[in-house]
């Protein structure tokens, strides 16, 4: 092989002393090469192996470099060639004989221009591997200096614009094309498709400002180049578009090489987008009326796509507004494609029509297409709801899915993330119910679970499942559980009833969630049971599903206040106890019985991982197989209440036996306590200059979390946030909402009503606070008084809108958790409560912690609220997911793999201030930091939690059950206080940006 490969590379480097224009009396041998394999096939399979590959590379370093030398001449030649536009008079020439009568013979220039195309392939396969381009830089004659892999490269892309357009090879043999610009292209391409190879030859400032040229002249009103066609802008936007598919590239394209932020407005992704900009608003006038416009529009966009599909990306391009262009011209194609008259049989102008209405249509998707990319993140969804498309969005995406097509070329997964972010919305889950694929969701899920495949089954009988779900419908359970976020489900089942027919048709197939509830969950007929062909194993997947939803409280709420789920729960197990006799009465153990009874303890118990104990859901190998007591009514047995046992020299035991909070702390550390807390105190005391003191009072804070965290509680805690609170709102710098004047007493609200989900709530709260010790009794009557005065005190700021989104009639549609957590910190006193959320709520904290603050709020954009879209899900889950993209960039990719978005999660922990994932202690550290040192904490607490969690992420995603281990899992181990200086780090590198985008929520335009 060895000698066969040298021989061969001796032959193609024999040169004669002659022109660079070919001899018609001798030819050099890789002439001949290149007539017979145009595309160096031959170096491609060479270079394929390992073991010859570096044979050749061996040999092209140490005796044939001029092979290398003269392919990139070549190269030179042909642009040289091109500049002085003798490229396109000889590709003419040749075009205009060979239509005159069909040759048996190549021109000179005809074969100089097959040995380029050969010279470029060969150098293009060179270029991917290392070995091969360490040959590199290369000493060309009659050149000074060296030719680097940089000056390679940008001699390529410069021939995409400045080489004519060529038609395809004569030769009926040769169907594909050999234009100088689609060969530079092809190359191109599998250069930006290995990685290490992209990262040394396409991902630096020179390499991308020279693709940029162009547009950059087009922009000016000047002519691109000499030569610059649609065709080549169409070229230079796929290879962009490779580039911004890539971390390197995209990051290479948001921020220039050397990420100087004084140029920022120069960088790739800003020309590109104020270029597609001027395309879609049709500003350019040198493309007017082309044909091709249309597709080049698409192509430019497409890169656009690929930046504002991340977060970092769309901060960049957010202030074009790139949103409205596109549903501008969105619209506008929509119209036209409405015009199209319905072709006439037999009249001429029907194969015309028919051309037209495929490019209006092709043109209109692609618009369509580019608007759902910006679902990918929480604000592009907000800015996509704003753009009114998003039904028609949703229906393309079905359609696409339907169709198993790809969301995108450029996408590695699926339609989960997607679904996801859009499901945690209201509108998103009533457009995805009015797409369809709700409806297909939930067909292919009963097709599956009771039906199997009937193809399988013919030959191969269905196996009895040994899992408490199937494979077979571990797919549809996981998108389940993605859609039914809590502001989905309200929209598809608020004020529903549950149809509980007297018969169900074997062939009744359900197609909405309402159904699934009836059908799989709430069995609580014969006619329901009889219905199914595998009653267990359909139902343990309802009561799987039901577990997991419910970890949402506000959907548990839901659920609880009208399907009373608790009571079916509690009588299903009613029906399963056996009665020995008269005295004695025992449940009957399977795998029903022992789903629900975990169900019944997690729906039931509200406390963190220490607080509460689930039961498991698996037998143990013993003659006690299942050693937890089932119930079949409240309360609970003693051994699911948990004995809480804290460290750092705090112990609590709050056992069902022993309920008294026992503080075990030595005289030298309650000397220390009371001296950290007096010099926090001391600090909130004094208040000459308000900057310094509120930075001395957050020095303390940090303080005292890093070392004593477990004192910031209590009555403590009280006092602290009292007193920072109060002396915030004295600052007018600090506060952002104006002061509202409240007059109402308890007499006046006395007789309003609270929702049932807020009741449900109360009892919860309450149920939890004297688990605590925390709320005495009365506790109920006070806290749904603090409630309706909340409710009173938002609706004065609140502005009147009429939506056909459920959630915007009327108040705030799930329980006020944080009020519930403020009570409970206050212990239960209502005054207090009260007076520390009038004064809270004129701080931006305000904002992003107390979730009704904002409900219809009059201090948002009218846009914002007609989107139904919570600032905490546009602003602060934006940024997590932006910051664990740059931070933890393994736990993002794992959540992109799964199919799910952090944002769907980091919503509901938030919502409900982390109930049932962390400890109330952690609750309290929570509230305090975000209080004490600003919103922003609470992104970099999230962002805190998915590092402790990465080992569990990655296993997890491993798995396949990522959704539902980060929604039934508490948060084991978590401790805000030592994630502290992680924090804080976080904090020095991101604040000013979280900060200012967080204080624009009241601006229109984001």
């Amino acid at each position: 092989m060895e000698e066969i490969v040298e021989s061969t590379l001796s032959l193609l480097t024999v040169k004669h002393d002659q022109s660079h224009v070919v001899s018609q009396k001798i030819l050099d041998p890789i002439y001949f090469f290149a007539l017979v394999d145009t595309k160096a096939v031959w170096f491609k399979k060479w270079m394929h192996a390992h073991y010859s590959r570096t044979t050749v590379l061996r040999l092209l370093e140490k005796k044939y470099k001029s092979l290398i030398t003269t392919a990139i001449q070549q190269c030179v030649q042909y642009f040289e060639l091109c500049k002085t536009r003798k490229a396109e008079e000889t590709l003419g020439h040749s075009k205009h004989c060979r239509k005159k009568q069909k040759t048996f013979y190549y021109l000179g220039q005809e074969l100089q221009y097959i040995y380029f195309i050969h010279s470029l392939c060969l150098l293009g396969r060179l270029l991917i591997y290392k070995q091969g381009r360490k040959l590199f830089p290369i000493k060309l004659k009659n050149k000074k200096g060296l030719v680097s892999l940089v000056d390679l490269i940008v001699l390529f892309t410069q021939l995409i614009y400045y080489s004519p357009s060529c038609p395809k090879m004569t030769s009926a043999t040769h169907a594909e094309n050999y234009s100088p610009a689609s060969m530079v292209t092809e190359v191109l391409w599998i250069l930006c498709d290995q990685k290490e190879c992209a990262v040394e030859c396409l991902y630096n400032n020179i390499v991308i400002e020279t693709l940029l040229q162009p547009i950059h002249n087009l922009m000016k009103g000047t002519e691109a180049s000499p030569n610059c066609s649609e065709t080549a802008l169409i070229h230079i936007a796929g290879i962009l578009a490779r580039v911004a598919s890539v971390e390197e590239g995209l990051i290479l394209l948001l921020y220039g090489a050397n990420m100087n932020s004084s140029q920022e407005s120069s960088t790739g992704a800003h020309i590109i987008a104020q270029f597609s900009k001027k395309l879609l608003d049709e500003d350019i006038s040198i493309f007017s009326g082309s044909q091709m416009l249309p597709v080049v529009k698409g192509a430019f966009i497409s890169v656009c796509r690929q930046i504002y599909s991340t977060c970092e990306g769309l901060q960049v391009l957010i202030t074009y507004n790139l949103h409205e262009s596109i549903a501008k011209a969105w619209k506008k194609t929509s119209l036209l494609s409405e015009r199209i008259p319905t072709p006439v049989e037999g009249s001429d102008s029907v194969s015309s029509v028919s051309q037209e209405s495929q490019n209006i249509m092709a043109w209109e998707d692609n618009l369509l297409d580019d608007l759902l990319h910006f679902a990918a993140t929480p604000k592009g969804l907000l800015l996509l709801q704003r753009t009114g498309a998003i039904n028609e969005c949703m229906t393309f995406m079905f359609n696409r899915y339907a169709k198993k097509l790809q969301v995108s070329r450029h996408k590695k997964f699926g339609y989960g993330v997607l679904v996801t972010q859009v499901a945690s919305t209201a509108a998103g889950g009533v457009a995805l119910k009015k797409s369809g694929f709700i409806n297909e969701l939930i067909t292919e899920l009963w097709s599956n679970l009771e039906y199997g495949r009937d193809d399988v089954r013919v030959t191969h009988p269905r196996t009895t499942p040994v899992d408490p779900i199937d494979r077979s419908c571990q797919k549809s359970f996981l998108a389940l559980v993605n859609l039914l976020s809590y502001p989905a489900i309200y929209e598809l089942i608020k004020n529903q009833d549950l149809p509980n027919k007297t018969e169900y048709s074997l062939r009744e197939v359900p197609t909405c969630v309402i159904d699934i509830i009836d059908r799989l969950i709430i069995l609580n007929s014969e006619a329901k049971i009889r219905s199914l062909f595998n009653y267990e194993q359909s139902h343990i997947f309802g009561l799987r599903l039901l577990s997991v939803i419910c970890c949402d409280l506000d959907t548990l709420l839901l659920l609880e206040a009208q399907y009373q789920v608790s009571e079916m729960l509690l009588n299903a197990q009613e029906e399963n106890i056996l009665e020995t006799s008269e005295s004695n009465r025992d449940f009957i153990i399977d795998g029903l019985s022992v789903e629900r009874n975990h169900v019944l303890v997690r729906i039931n118990l509200v406390g963190g991982p220490l607080e509460r104990i689930l039961p498991p859901r698996i037998l143990e190998k013993s003659d006690n197989p299942y050693r937890w007591p089932m119930f079949s009514s409240y309360p609970l047995p003693n051994c699911y209440l948990s004995d809480i046992t804290r460290n750092a020299g705090i112990k609590q035991e709050m056992g069902p036996k022993n309920k008294n909070t026992i503080f075990c702390v030595s005289g030298a550390m309650q000397r220390s306590v009371n001296n950290d807390l007096g010099k926090l105190l001391l600090c909130l005391k004094i208040s000459d200059k308000q900057t310094e003191w509120i930075v001395n009072c957050r020095r303390q804070f940090c303080k005292m979390m890093k070392t004593k965290p477990d004192i910031i509680s209590g009555e403590a805690l009280v006092e602290l946030l009292e007193k920072f609170v109060l002396h915030l709102t004295e600052s007018p710098s600090e506060c952002y909402f104006p002061s509202v004047e409240y007059t109402a007493t308890d007499a006046n609200v006395k007789n309003e009503s609270l929702s049932s989900v807020q009741q449900l709530g109360i009892k919860m709260t309450v149920r939890y606070g004297k688990f605590l010790n925390l709320l005495k009794d009365g506790a109920e009557n006070d806290l749904t008084l603090v409630l309706k005065h909340c409710e009173r005190f938002l609706k004065q700021q609140q502005t009147s809108i009429k939506s056909s989104l459920l959630c915007l009639q009327g108040n705030y549609t799930g329980h006020d958790w944080f009020v519930s957590s403020l009570f409970m910190i206050m212990l239960g006193d209502k005054e207090k409560t009260f007076q520390f959320l009038r004064q809270f709520s004129r701080l931006l904290t305000s904002a992003f912690l107390w979730l009704p603050r904002l409900h219809i709020s009059s201090y948002l954009p009218i846009d914002t609220v007609d989107s139904g879209i919570h600032p905490v899900y546009f602003c602060s889950t934006h940024y997590i997911e932006m910051l664990l993209k740059a931070e933890l960039p393994l736990v993002f990719s794992a959540f992109h793999m799964s199919g799910f978005a952090p944002s769907q999660i980091c919503l509901q922990w938030i919502t409900q201030c982390f109930w049932n994932y962390l400890d109330w202690i952690e609750i309290c550290h929570y509230i305090a930091t975000c209080v004490f040192l600003g919103p922003d904490y609470q992104v970099y607490i999230c962002i805190a939690i998915f590092k402790h969690l990465q080992q569990d992420i990655l296993q997890h995603t491993q798995t396949q059950d990522l959704q539902v281990f980060l929604k039934e899992e508490a948060l084991h181990g978590f401790r805000v206080s030592e994630y502290f200086e992680y924090m804080e780090i976080l904090e020095q590198n991101y604040r000013t940006v979280l900060l200012r985008d967080m204080r624009n929520i009241r601006l229109q335009s984001t």
